[in-house]
């Protein structure tokens, strides 16, 4: 069934012209076509050319927003008692390890980002398939498995994003709420994309990123203009 479109998206979509953005002409247009009344996350959504079963080709890695998110990210620590007083500290709403591992079982999920000490990781194999499904895993490749618990915390907190393909080779991220001005949704949104381009797999062939859209929360997508914005990010 085709989704039915309000009244105030489908006169949004009208001031989106079938072409291809430049990053600032894009950002203003994002700022007019946002239909909804609350403070609206602002999205990124990529179509990669590559073969996410592949290996070498399935793009995870992490991103600090200069700008942060907007979003209050709620991070859970899997540690030894030695630092759970460290991890509450910098932010963790949780930390421990069998207090969060009998939280999850008993069917909580309250929690965004989740990060351990390497030492911890052994004790997650009862919700490992729990938390796998909903991509909250710690994984070293994120640098949510480390040592450094407080300035792994602090860093997501402020800011720091995972940037992750999916198996249909797309790739979604928020760059920042509706009402951060132009400049911070452009820094922020300019950061994303040079991720992106610096972690183009050596294995992969012909065009790499075939579509950039952005869009506000309940708004129209808006295309960028791929070449302009690879260049632009590196800037």
């Amino acid at each position: 069934m085709k989704k039915k479109h309000g009244k105030k998206y489908l006169e949004a979509k009208k001031l989106v012209e079938s072409k291809q953005y430049s990053l600032d002409e894009a950002i203003a247009l994002l700022k007019k076509t946002n239909p909804a009344k609350f403070d609206a996350s602002c999205e990124v959504h990529f179509y990669l050319g590559v073969d996410p079963k592949q290996a070498d080709q399935n793009i995870r890695t992490t991103v600090a927003l200069p700008h942060g998110t907007g979003k209050d990210v709620r991070v859970v620590a899997f540690v030894g008692e030695e630092k759970i007083k460290e991890a509450k500290a910098a932010g963790a709403i949780e930390a421990g390890t069998d207090v969060l591992i009998e939280k999850i079982e008993g069917g909580w999920l309250g929690f965004d980002v989740a990060v351990a000490t390497p030492d911890q990781m052994k004790n997650l194999g009862k919700i490992a398939k729990t938390i796998g499904q909903k991509g909250l895993m710690p994984n070293p490749k994120t640098g949510t498995v480390t040592m450094d618990i407080a300035k792994t915390i602090s860093e997501i907190k402020k800011g720091k994003v995972e940037v992750r393909i999916d198996k249909l080779s797309n790739l979604h991220n928020i760059f920042g709420k509706i009402s951060f001005d132009e400049v911070k949704l452009k820094d922020n949104l300019k950061a994303i994309i040079k991720a992106v381009v610096e972690n183009k797999p050596a294995s992969s062939k012909g065009t790499y990123i075939k579509s950039i859209t952005i869009t506000s929360t309940m708004g129209p997508g808006i295309a960028l203009d791929v070449n302009l914005a690879s260049a632009e990010s590196k800037k």
